[in-house]
């Protein structure tokens, strides 16, 4: 078999997604998300202009060799433009191989270690009243984790809280919107949301909580002490993560368990923060942390610390994406929880898919390969539209990080 065609294919449903389908010379094809939020048509033109013509003629069946060829050989490494096409290269052959060989991808990477995968929702509102409302609405929907983000008295607008009806959606059509933001409002607040949680809500509930990289390390070592009484699943990017010592200083002060990893795109981001056991929880996703194949090295090594999986699974990746990490955690030993942020309607039908949510759990269905396609012609009716996510700034105009 031999790689013989490679596309890209650029659509906005709702938002911005990059696929590429590779096709070969006995009819069968595959398909892997290279979305990068905010970066999209860099992706597209990195995979266009210097990928695609490096993987005609060759064998969708070398993974890792076209991997370490796609990484090694053009000298300059990592980065998420550049992670981000070879994942969707490496994701697109892992479904190739499924199809030719008439099984689901979990079977090509050690086969089911689970029936159904744990994931988790989000819950968010304008205020504690209204987050502890929407938190009963996905318990009713079946969910037994949810993350819980609620706007802060004082502030205008804060992280993960939607600014309408229907769900979070953090990109925004045009150029970068600016939030402003201030640390200590929300240190006092977030205590008192998670307090309110557990008194309705009860333990059985497993509670989440997102910081997105917005404190610095005591600043996130207390609030994650703070945080203990109400037993959270876990605290996620308390700190950004450039520097990976600085998650020994939270680790010292607070038992609440930490992940880490979405903007991640290699096992050197984490290397430290493993080894250490300064995290429990590695949540870099198949796209941006580059495909199937690195990623289940890296949670392979995260396994010898006794490190979880708990890929992201925003809106912003793909359902191609979404399928790959149920493979991926369907397959994996040390799975932890799986990020569910469901799709738009649209984005459903021009991606239909097999994957299946019930109770709780999520699961990638039986099909060959990763149980996924892409609807080319709804596709071509969802032009590309500019979007950003947010810029964030101190009360006095810093720039912080959003």
């Amino acid at each position: 078999m031999k790689i013989t065609r490679a596309t890209v294919n650029v659509t906005s449903p709702g938002r911005n997604f990059v696929t590429l389908k590779i096709e070969t010379d006995e009819g069968i094809y595959g398909l892997g998300d290279g979305t990068l939020n905010g970066r999209e048509l860099a992706v597209a033109s990195y995979l266009t202009d210097h990928v695609i013509p490096c993987i005609i003629g060759r064998d969708p069946f070398q993974t890792e060799d076209i991997w370490q060829y796609l990484y090694r050989g053009p000298y300059w490494r990592r980065g998420p433009v550049t992670m981000s096409a070879i994942a969707a290269v490496d994701v697109a052959l892992w479904d190739i191989k499924g199809k030719a060989l008439e099984t689901p991808v979990y079977n090509l990477l050690g086969g089911k270690s689970r029936e159904g995968l744990l994931v988790y929702c989000h819950a968010n509102g304008k205020d504690l009243d209204h987050a502890l409302e929407d938190v009963a609405h996905h318990i009713d929907l079946g969910y037994k984790a949810i993350r819980i983000q609620s706007g802060i008295p004082g502030l205008a607008s804060t992280y993960g809280v939607a600014k309408g009806p229907g769900g979070y959606e953090p990109a925004e059509r045009g150029l970068p919107s600016e939030a402003a933001w201030a640390t200590e409002p929300y240190l006092r607040y977030v205590p008192q949301l998670f307090a309110k949680a557990r008194e309705q809500f009860g333990e059985e509930v497993h509670l989440l909580h997102d910081c997105h990289h917005r404190l610095t390390p005591i600043e996130a070592a207390r609030l994650g002490k703070e945080l203990e009484p109400f037993h959270l699943f876990w605290m996620e990017d308390p700190t950004p993560a450039e520097l990976q010592e600085n998650f020994k200083t939270i680790r010292e002060h607070t038992t609440t368990p930490i992940a880490v990893g979405e903007v991640f795109n290699t096992i050197w981001d984490a290397h430290d923060l493993i080894r250490n056991r300064w995290i429990d929880y590695i949540r870099m996703t198949t796209v941006h942390g580059g495909g199937i194949t690195h990623l289940k090295k890296i949670a392979d090594f995260a396994s010898l610390y006794a490190v979880r999986t708990g890929c992201h699974g925003p809106t912003d990746v793909s359902p191609v994406s979404m399928a790959a990490a149920l493979h991926f955690g369907t397959a994996v030993n040390n799975f932890g929880i799986q990020e569910h942020m469901p799709h738009s309607a649209e984005t459903d039908a021009v991606f239909p898919h097999h994957y299946t949510f019930k109770d709780g759990f999520m699961y990638p269905g039986d099909a060959p390969g990763l149980g996924v396609d892409l609807d080319e012609k709804l596709a071509a009716t969802y032009p590309y539209q500019r979007a950003y996510l947010p810029i964030n700034r101190k009360l006095d105009g810093t720039l912080t990080d959003w």
